[in-house]
Parts: C-alpha cells; structure tokens; sequence
C-alpha cells in the first residue's frame, strides 16, 4: 500500500495549530466594538467564558490547536471589521 503525503495539510495543519493571535491589548476593544459578549465568543471557540477573560487580560493564550485557530480567525476577521481599534489602540 502506498502512502501519499499531502504537503498542503501538513502546512495547513501547522497553521491551525500555531494560528497568530493579536496582541491582548486589541482582543477586547475588538469584541467590544462588534458588540459581542464573552459568553458569545466562548461559546463560539468551544471554551469557558472565564477562558476569553483570561486571553484578553494577557494571563493566558489558547493553546495550539483548533480552538487557538478559531480564535485567531475570529480576531482576524474583528480585526478586518474595526481597523480603527487596532489603530487607535497603543500596541507596544
């Protein structure tokens, strides 16, 4: 039997497990401006409410995986929405 390697899920793979997060400074002011709760987006990623809290307060980062690609889409997308957050919102 032959095995065939897919290059293109390995590296999607990678990315989903290593998905790029905003800086916590932006996370909230992002959530806020779409007028989303923490409940909303902990529901969404498949976490604890008290997760999203902790993300957006720097005391901790989604592991890699799926649910830390979730989040980063979602912050990404946020992002792309409110390009005003990320401007006016001082990131060291």
């Amino acid at each position: 039997m032959t095995v065939t390697h897919d290059p293109g899920s390995a590296v999607d793979a990678l990315l989903r497990e290593h998905a790029p997060l905003l800086p916590p400074e932006v996370r909230a002011p992002l959530r806020r401006a779409a007028g989303l709760t923490q409940l909303q987006v902990a529901t969404a990623v498949g976490v604890r409410k008290l997760q999203v809290l902790r993300w957006e307060q720097g005391e901790a980062e989604p592991r890699p995986g799926e649910k830390r690609a979730a989040y980063s889409r979602l912050l990404q997308g946020l992002a792309r929405q409110h390009p005003d957050i990320l401007a006016s919102t001082a990131v060291p």
